[in-house]
């Protein structure tokens, strides 16, 4: 009897199992740090049972480490009833669903390749999502405003003990994921020296989802949250340096100023942005932010200074190559009409010199 409790999840709160296929041998041992990969798809419990979630449409498994304080622990409840090759059904009451929108969005951003952690990357995540008042899907948003009881049919394809499989940082507790931070900081310091900027940046990333998944379970703005955020102000800066030398200009733009707004007192984080700036030639933005690095800290005067000697020669070359583009172009007749104004405008030698047979506003 105790084995068909076990199995069917009798007496569990808000839980209906039905087994649709049997598994085989005995249930697996569901050990605190036991990888588990699965397959799942979710359903709302109206007519059409429609599927919000599937996947084997997307083509992965899940895994999940046991014990790891995954967002939706009732699937680890679930699954542990499991034999290998079982695939069953369980209905959840709302007490049970209540957070599947957010494991939901995350599960989504790894299928469409992006960061599952980008969005809390350097705000709180919870914060980040009532300020926008949406996970960015519709259907979770509805979700997210009136939980529903849902079906989830989970088919167990394996069980490995920890001994049994390396470790990737996202399988690591808390107090694992602290300690490989500074392995992982000094490995994307070596391979920077190195020239290998694309595998540095790769470790400072891989870094800072270890500190901002620990981060998400202190309290906002307390010193334990605020020792993490400037471990992981650091490690971003210098994934921003790899970025530079990998010419992403833009993505260090953003990122730096998600710090500046967090924290305006960052010097560092102005003066690469300010060479991002200087690279794409926004020249009042870049002396904007070299500006304000002087202002931080008089001591980077030297770097500064430097940076606005190159700023000033390259918007010199490209003010000559401007120059040269449109030397020697004559008029082909004097005068273009000005369409916000309606009236005929007189040119400079600034315009082509034959007539676009598709123009039919020169005079």
């Amino acid at each position: 009897m105790s084995d068909l409790k076990e199995t069917m999840l009798i007496g569990s709160e808000g839980i209906k199992k039905t087994i649709l296929h049997g598994g085989t041998g005995d249930i697996p041992k569901f050990t605190t740090g036991a990888k588990v990969t699965f397959h799942f798809r979710t359903q709302l419990c109206d007519d059409e049972r429609t599927v919000i979630d599937d996947s084997r449409v997307v083509g992965t498994p899940m895994e999940i480490v046991i014990g790891n304080m995954f967002k939706l622990d009732i699937w680890e409840a679930l699954l542990s009833s499991m034999r290998v090759g079982e695939v069953a059904e369980f209905w959840c009451d709302t007490i049970h669903t209540g957070v599947y929108p957010l494991v939901s969005k995350s599960m989504r951003r790894i299928a469409e390749g992006k960061d599952p952690v980008e969005w809390q990357v350097h705000t709180c995540g919870m914060a980040n999502m009532f300020a926008y008042h949406s996970l960015g899907y519709e259907d979770l948003d509805e979700l997210m405003k009136e939980p529903k009881p849902l079906f989830f049919v989970l088919e167990l394809l394996m069980v490995q003990q920890p001994s049994e499989y390396n470790r990737e940082s996202w399988a690591l507790s808390d107090e694992e994921r602290l300690k490989v931070v500074p392995v992982l900081h000094g490995q994307g310091n070596k391979l920077f020296k190195q020239g290998r900027y694309q595998e540095a940046a790769q470790k400072y990333k891989e870094a800072l989802i270890c500190i901002k998944n620990v981060q998400t379970k202190e309290k906002a703005w307390d010193v334990p949250w605020l020792k993490l955020e400037k471990m992981a102000n650091t490690l971003t800066l210098n994934y921003c340096q790899c970025l530079l030398r990998m010419e992403e200009y833009y993505e260090v733009i953003e990122h730096t100023t998600d710090i500046i707004n967090q924290h305006p007192g960052v010097a560092k984080a102005y003066y690469l942005r300010g060479k991002a700036h200087k690279e794409v030639w926004n020249e009042a933005e870049a002396r904007q932010d070299f500006s304000r690095v002087l202002d931080l800290d008089p001591g980077m005067k030297k770097a500064v200074k430097k940076e606005l000697a190159v700023l000033s020669m390259r918007m010199e070359e490209k003010n000559q190559e401007d120059k040269n583009t449109y030397k020697g172009i004559d008029l082909w007749c004097g005068a273009v009409l000005d369409y916000k104004t309606g009236v005929q405008q007189k040119l400079h030698s600034s315009t082509i010199r034959c007539r676009p047979p598709s123009i039919n506003h020169w005079c």
